[in-house]
């Protein structure tokens, strides 16, 4: 008989997770092999989730509620359980960019993390190299659950117009995202704008940066640089963060000329018709 691994499930959401799964797996008198067979995995996957190893996605933690009636209690664990696989460095942002009411941001290198495609994200997040690409992957498009809430926060986001241009994960990949960032001119909740090259110097060329703002607690700015993140709610640098902001919005192309950019970018690059109209000089 294998000998089962025992969880301690207070060392880690995972743990907490696969502890649980296994034993609401046995009150229900399902083997491994039977609760896979019913969310159309195998029971072998069962296994390596409940001993943690194997991280959950949201697809799986949603179909166990429905065969287990657990009401809901794997889809809301998901999401802990997904975040605990982000970069340690990392993880008090998310938790702070969950929260957020509003969120302005600045990107001169790449999307914004909550407006990349699943493929974008996955070319971005394999430049590092990582162990676990798809345990981060998921926990990326995690993040972006966010922007689907009843009210979701109030997203502005500057992009740099190197970043249409620069063709992250190939032709296909980057054509996707840009007809994604499309997509979402109409979201009544984000604002996209695009800060043209022939802007020149701009009151961020020292590099990207993302401010959040709450109901009930001071705003934060984060910054990250090559090794981690760096986050603080200092008065005067939130309001130096601001002032740059305010500068980057007034110097970028409106929201519709932005639009029409991104379609020239499409044509030029992609040879994607996208119905563009005057197309405004960058």
């Amino acid at each position: 008989m294998p000998l089962i691994r025992e969880l301690d499930p207070s060392a880690s959401p995972l743990d907490y997770y696969g502890y649980e799964l296994r034993r609401r797996r046995e009150a229900a008198g399902l083997r491994l092999r039977d609760l896979g067979d019913v969310v159309f995995c195998t029971g072998s996957l069962i296994g390596q989730i409940e001993t943690a190893r194997k991280v959950p996605q949201r697809e799986f933690s949603e179909r166990v509620d429905a065969a287990l009636g657990t009401d809901g209690f794997f889809s809301g664990l998901v999401g802990l359980v997904l975040r605990s696989q982000l970069p340690t460095w990392f993880q008090p942002f998310a938790d702070m960019e969950a929260k957020a009411t509003y969120i302005s941001t600045y990107q001169c290198q790449l999307v914004y993390g909550l407006l990349q495609t699943k493929e974008y994200a996955r070319a971005v997040l394999a430049t590092g190299q990582p162990d676990k690409l798809d345990e981060l992957l998921a926990a990326r498009m995690e993040r972006q659950r966010i922007l689907k809430r009843e009210q979701p926060p109030v997203t502005l986001v500057v992009l740099d117009e190197a970043v249409l241009h620069r063709p992250i994960g190939g032709r296909e990949v980057m054509r996707d995202q840009l007809l994604h960032l499309l997509s979402l001119k109409d979201e009544r909740w984000i604002r996209l704008q695009v800060l043209p090259f022939r802007v020149g110097e701009h009151a961020s060329l020292d590099g990207s940066f993302t401010l959040l703002r709450f109901d009930d607690d001071p705003d934060v700015i984060y910054t990250e640089d090559l090794i981690s993140g760096h986050m603080t709610a200092n008065p005067e640098t939130i309001r130096d963060a601001a002032l740059r902001y305010a500068g980057l919005q007034g110097a970028a192309l409106s929201v519709e000329d932005s639009a029409e950019l991104i379609k020239g970018v499409l044509e030029e690059r992609y040879g994607q018709q996208t119905g563009t109209g005057q197309r405004p000089v960058a």
